[in-house]
């Protein structure tokens, strides 16, 4: 699978755990940065791998910032990306199952990088039921179009 991966400094020790991890399991990874623990904007390396989620580039993507909000939220403004901040592996397995995510968010400091390649995994290995999950996620994207 070709998974798209930002971060800003604060995620950026855990997006290399990551990426690695994701390496050994034979993903393609599209590494969109940051490259480094220097400060910048969370919302440059969201936009960016989450317009390779949306453009179809990449099937999935991982975000990493401090708390994962900040970088969630940036990634969700990006029409057609789906953005779940989990810091549970119940939310990353139900957040694919019922919302269709195509992106995960991660925060460094709230979850460790053990629990964090954990929530990787059950993003990654769950699918979309759809069903009646299926409208709710159509009216997600009726919003996105300013219909609802």
């Amino acid at each position: 699978m070709k998974i798209a991966l930002g971060c800003d400094h604060g995620g950026y020790d855990l997006m290399q755990t990551v990426k690695a991890h994701l390496a050994v399991l034979g993903h393609e990874c599209v590494d969109f940065g940051t490259y480094s623990k220097d400060s910048c904007n969370y919302p440059v390396f969201a936009a960016k791998a989450a317009r390779a989620v949306a453009g179809g580039d990449c099937e999935l993507g991982v975000v990493i910032c401090t708390t994962g909000i900040g970088i969630s939220m940036a990634a969700n403004k990006v029409n057609g990306v789906r953005c779940a901040l989990c810091s549970d592996c119940y939310s990353a397995e139900m957040t694919r199952r019922h919302n269709n995510a195509n992106m995960l968010a991660l925060g460094a400091n709230v979850v460790g990088a053990g629990l964090a390649l954990k929530i990787v995994d059950t993003f990654l290995s769950n699918s979309f039921e759809g069903g009646r999950h299926s409208v709710r996620v159509g009216l997600l994207s009726d919003i996105e179009r300013g219909e609802l």
